[in-house]
């Protein structure tokens, strides 16, 4: 049986005390829910800006899964979520040319979005991640 390991990354904002970034075991890498943070400062980025926030938010996601050992090809699924409905078609677009950007091939991965509250008052969107490392 393989060991579980936590991923960490600098690429990537500090996780909470009670999590980490990402774990791996095996080929398996899971992303702890990312949101719009300055890996840097800390700081949350681009208040009222779904667009904007859900770049760097994956910008976030995918330096955690190559942390782990995987690249951005090797995501299977990500859910997202947002805070309001109203920003779906806005967060598609910059999820899609994230994505597409991201990915070689034909095969996008898989896809959830929920509406909900989030964590933080300035958080519009926040995305997690699984990904299986090729061999």
């Amino acid at each position: 049986m393989s060991e579980k390991i936590a991923i960490r990354t600098t690429a990537a904002p500090a996780p909470a005390h009670t999590f980490s970034q990402g774990v791996r075991k095996g080929p398996f890498v899971q992303v702890s829910g990312q949101g719009p943070v300055d890996p840097v400062t800390g700081e949350y980025l681009y208040p009222g800006d779904v667009a904007a926030q859900t770049t760097r938010t994956l910008e976030n996601v995918k330096a955690i899964v190559e942390a782990g050992g995987a690249s951005f090809d090797d995501v299977v699924m990500l859910r997202v979520y947002l805070t309001k409905r109203e920003d779906f078609a806005v967060m598609n677009d910059a999820y899609g040319a994230f994505v597409t950007a991201h990915t070689t091939g034909d095969v996008l991965p898989a896809r959830t979005t929920v509406f909900t509250g989030l964590p933080r008052e300035e958080m519009l969107v926040e995305i997690d991640a699984v990904a299986i490392v090729s061999a």
